[in-house]
């Protein structure tokens, strides 16, 4: 500050040094009186010539230029920070959309009032569809998407905070497209269930207002409104179409170890009796900037040095892109106490959603397994706030293998990322080009797969690629079956650790009876809202927000000098070797908060086994002993064995029934299926001439088509031999011409991609059958020729 106070009245004004910053180009100092000043000192301070050749001077002189230049810079970006900060808090709806809305359902004026909100988001001129519009992408005829945003400490928006994003790709795919924010305050009384009905009524909402779309809505849930949108999905399964979950965590318990420290944080901290207790201290309000703190500390170098030297090293060209996330990254929210309250004891402690035991108020179980629509989780290995294992975990929690999986008719795709960030998933370029384009662009797609275990790639379109005019995009999406174990490889469970997370869960209990026992009563007795609301505005994180923006006395003269500096900038070259000193100790920084951080982490996780891997505790908890293969077992729904095993013996016998049932529609289908049933892989080149394909043999809409390719999948599934015998019966009333064309588009299926020894064999089998089929209906019967000669 002393040196703004100073530096104030003082500008440079140089000629550019050279790139080597030699004695062939010196900087020139000009005295000059600065005739604006109101003191009239001098704006550049006398100078002594630097002797020729002297090169180490010169560079200390450039470089002093410069730091003092990039220092004004850099305080003048954190100045408009302030201001930005302190006009987001004015508005409205706070947000960080990058798009115009129209409000469609106000979440406040629901029986159950919450503090969500669904709008409509306008597409802007520059978000035209990739295609022109045809019947077949027709915006009225195209099925909507819902992206909800995550409500974990942060304001609302990420989800569209720039054009290359998620609401950026539904908006250029042609698609119509929602948004579900909130408000930076709960309502009173507010709870998770209120905001999942919420939820469900926006569906309903979106479905009214889209009748001819082909299919329910794809919906997009990143990371606390991905869990949040399976537990809807779980509660309304028939109001949902695709689901996308991006970053979202849901088994809380898993991980690898020596790498996600922050699951053991629950357990560190005695358990949820500090969330109660800050709540508490809230006045009923639990401010999400503790959130926000718990991601800052996973990272301490990027908090405390990083991302401030990345700006000022950068403070040229880094300011536009600083002050656009830290809009987001500062809009901070509030929960209700008792929201928070549930989302720890149940989840981030409890870990209860993947095993089946939240109830609703109504008596309705959430679990995962009743969801009906197709799941698409997407994360990344670089993730260090949601990894593969918590994102992926769920499912090796809930399904002991692919039979299991089979038998609950769930569909699941998951796609990974090798490096790419938490916020990355939501907010980078790159992703919304890639990842995000082609599950909205092959949404359909994905609709249409059978129950099973799936990963998606996306591999780069080129001119080589065969069939590339089938192709929506950049990238081509192909998807591959997977197995249980597959995921289980990703995933590395372990029981052991699940055992110590039951301990800290059933010490969590323990003491949060304790502090509402003894503790709670004193607290709300001394805690008003005035306090509440000095203590938030005075926390950590907002303080430096609060304290440097135009209401500082001082933020003028900054701001006045940094203009000026402006005008006379000039940087020093990357050669300068007090700018490598300056790289190097700012590497050095970042090196030691780094190895900082990884001691920490050790320890905590040290820690954490050690108290909660103790068998007496362990034995208090009610856990039984080790090595008991009950322990270990997959956690299963209260009488899921014998009422799942009736269930689906009575769904393999409906399903014989209707094994020789349907036409020339089923029996192609059926073909199709059966030819690639080896294979376990299919792209967007495939679905796209089946769907075409589909045209030419019936009318039904893409919905009627779903059910036949699942259902015909089941019917290989149970009986593959019966299946394909089944055929000539099945062709037996369609006309020879359409069998002889269906059979020729399923020729031309199968060339989009190389065949197989056992492949060729099966198309040979089908195209027999067909042929046989389309030659028995253009030749007449004995009998039929009898009959001709009598008449």
């Amino acid at each position: 500050m002393r040196l703004a106070l100073v530096s104030r009245r003082l500008s440079f004004r140089t000629k550019p040094c050279d790139t080597d910053g030699g004695a062939d180009s010196p900087m020139e100092f000009e005295a000059t009186m600065n005739q604006s000043s109101p003191a009239s000192v001098p704006v550049n301070p006398p100078a002594t010539p630097v002797p020729s050749g002297f090169a180490p001077a010169q560079a200390a002189i450039d470089y002093i230029v410069d730091a003092w230049q990039r220092g004004i810079l850099f305080s003048d970006v954190m100045r408009e920070r302030g201001n930005q900060y302190q006009a987001h808090l004015l508005e409205r709806a706070p947000n960080v959309l990058d798009f115009g809305t129209e409000l469609v359902v106000d979440g406040r004026t629901l029986p159950r009032p919450v503090n969500y909100g669904l709008v409509r988001i306008a597409a802007p001129d520059d978000l035209k569809p990739d295609h022109e519009a045809t019947g077949a992408h027709d915006p009225g005829r195209l099925r909507p998407f819902i992206v909800f945003d995550p409500r974990a400490g942060h304001g609302p928006g990420i989800g569209g905070f720039k054009r290359d994003s998620e609401i950026g790709a539904a908006l250029r795919a042609g698609h119509p497209c929602y948004f579900v924010g909130f408000l930076p305050d709960p309502m009173p009384g507010q709870t998770v269930e209120d905001v999942m009905r919420a939820e469900a009524t926006f569906l309903e909402k979106v479905i009214e207002l889209h009748p001819d779309s082909p299919g329910k809505p794809a919906v997009i849930g990143n990371c606390q409104a991905g869990w949040q949108v399976l537990m809807t999905a779980a509660m309304r399964p028939e109001l949902f179409g695709p689901i996308i979950v991006a970053g979202a965590p849901v088994s809380y318990w898993a991980g690898w170890r020596g790498k996600n420290p922050m699951r053991y944080s629950g357990g560190t901290l005695g358990g949820s009796w500090l969330t109660a207790l800050t709540g508490d201290l809230g006045d009923g309000r639990f401010d999400g900037a503790w959130l926000v703190q718990n991601f800052e500390n996973l990272n301490p170098a990027n908090t405390l040095w990083q991302k401030q030297y990345n700006l000022y090293a950068n403070v040229d060209t880094e300011a536009s892109r600083y002050l656009g996330f830290e809009k987001y990254w500062g809009g901070h929210v509030f929960l209700n106490a008792a929201e928070m309250q549930f989302i720890v004891d149940n989840l981030f402690v409890g870990n209860r959603l993947v095993k089946g035991e939240i109830v609703t108020s109504d008596g309705i179980r959430l679990d995962l397994r009743n969801i009906r629509s197709p799941i698409v989780v997407f994360c990344s290995y670089g993730d260090n706030i949601t990894p593969p294992p918590q994102a992926l975990g769920w499912i090796t929690d809930l399904y002991r293998d692919d039979a299991d999986l089979f038998g609950h008719d769930q569909t699941i795709v998951y796609a990974t990322h090798d490096s790419i960030g938490h916020l990355g998933i939501f907010v980078s370029s790159s992703t919304g080009k890639k990842e995000h384009r082609e599950f909205v662009s092959n949404v359909d797609l994905i609709d249409l797969l059978p129950s099973g275990l799936y990963e998606a790639h996306m591999g780069k379109r080129t001119d080589a690629t065969p069939h590339a005019e089938l192709v929506e995009g950049e990238h081509v999406l192909s998807i591959s079956r997977r197995s249980i174990d597959d995921v289980r490889a990703i995933v590395q469970p372990d029981p052991e650790s699940d055992r110590r997370f039951a301990t800290a869960a059933y010490v969590s209990n323990f003491n949060l009876g304790l502090y509402r026992s003894f503790m709670q009563p004193w607290v709300h007795a001394s805690v008003t809202p005035w306090a509440a609301d000095l203590a938030s505005r005075f926390h950590s994180l907002r303080v430096p927000y609060e304290s440097w923006s135009d209401r500082n006395p001082f933020a003028s003269s900054v701001a006045r000098l940094a203009e000026d500096v402006k005008q006379a900038r000039t940087s020093v070259a990357t050669d300068n070797p007090f700018w490598q000193m300056q790289k190097a100790m700012s590497d050095a920084i970042e090196a030691s908060l780094d190895f900082y951080r990884d001691t920490r982490d050790t320890a905590v996780e040290q820690m954490f086994e050690a108290v909660y891997g103790m068998p007496w505790l362990q034995a208090m908890a009610g856990l039984p002993p080790r090595g008991d293969d009950e322990a270990a077992a997959p956690l299963t729904e209260p009488g899921d064995s014998e009422e799942r095993s009736a269930s689906i013996a009575a769904v393999h016998e409906h399903l014989r029934e209707d094994m020789t049932k349907g036409g020339l529609l089923e029996a192609s289908v059926r073909a199709l299926l059966f030819m690639r049933r080896t294979h376990g892989e299919a792209d967007e080149r495939r679905f796209n001439l089946a769907r075409e394909m589909l045209g030419t043999l019936s009318d039904r809409g893409i919905l009627a088509f779903k059910d036949v390719v699942r259902e015909q999948v089941a019917l290989l599934r149970l009986d593959t031999d019966a299946a394909i015998d089944a055929l000539p019966g099945m062709l037996a009333n369609a006309a020879p011409a359409d069998i002889r064309n269906a059979a020729r588009r399923i020729d031309e299926l199968t060339t989009t991609l190389p065949l197989d020894d056992q492949e060729r064999a099966d198309l040979a089998r089908v195209l027999s059958i067909f042929e046989s089929a389309s030659k028995a209906k253009t030749k007449p019967t004995r009998r039929s020729e009898t009959r001709q000669q009598v008449e």
